[in-house]
């Protein structure tokens, strides 16, 4: 089981590096980083949530898909999850075991108007503040900052440009996850349930609206149980033979 793993606004892949050490061996994460930064630091950052869901669908579809998959993404990136999902069935590829979208709201219930505008240095930082996911001494590092606010900026903005587009259900199981503390709304991660012809189930873990490291060791529990369970029915399919 391939676990393709998107980031949250301003971070990067390596989020989930810890993720590979503790997930059981038979749950193969696959980090994807998107352009702009990490080893994709010389790419364009993108501000449209569509084209990117495009583009990264389109490199996934590249090669064959010989293993079954699910997808997880945090904030920003479960929305961009759920997009690229559309697209890769739209392309002829399977569809993934289970669309994992974590502390972010479904498409219907969203509104980014606060980040349809670029924000400037200052209001990035507030942002940052309020969510309570960067440590003091990065935000007061001029040279992190440098590095950092372009990526916030340009993130901010897909989550301001992002349009629902009413489209037929997935046909795979989503799990949603979100923080007690954090201010993503119950209804809204409920409303995820309306995105899938099949199972949906939801976890609100302890925690802000950065519940994924805070509560990792849980989280990680939570989705391998979830994994486990898609994949009973086709391996005893495969142990039982023609």
């Amino acid at each position: 089981m391939r676990l393709i793993c998107l980031p949250y606004a301003g971070g990067s892949a390596m989020i989930y590096a810890r993720w590979k050490r503790r997930l059981p061996s038979w749950i193969d994460v696959v980090p994807l980083e998107l352009p702009g930064r990490g080893v994709r630091m010389d790419e364009r950052l993108h501000t449209d949530p569509s084209a990117l869901a495009d583009q990264l669908a389109a490199e996934l579809n590249e090669k064959p898909f010989a293993a079954p998959y699910a997808m997880f993404g945090h904030s920003l990136g479960g929305l961009i999850a759920f997009e690229m999902a559309h697209r890769l069935l739209a392309h002829g590829a399977p569809a993934p075991q289970m669309l994992f979208v974590s502390g972010t709201e479904a498409p219907t219930m969203r509104d980014g108007q606060r980040w349809r505008e670029p924000l400037s240095d200052d209001a990035l930082r507030d942002e940052l503040l309020r969510l309570k996911g960067t440590p003091m001494e990065a935000l007061e590092d001029i040279e992190i900052m440098r590095s950092a606010l372009p990526i916030l900026r340009a993130d901010f903005l897909m989550c301001g440009n992002y349009v629902d587009r009413h489209r037929q259900a997935l046909p795979c199981p989503i799990h949603a996850f979100g923080g007690e503390l954090d201010e993503t709304d119950l209804e809204a991660l409920k409303a995820w349930r309306n995105e899938t012809s099949a199972a949906f189930g939801l976890d609100i873990l302890p925690g802000d609206h950065f519940f994924i490291h805070s509560q990792q060791a849980a989280l990680l529990n939570r989705i391998t149980t979830l994994l486990a369970r898609q994949m009973e029915p086709q391996l005893a399919v495969t142990c039982a033979g023609p």
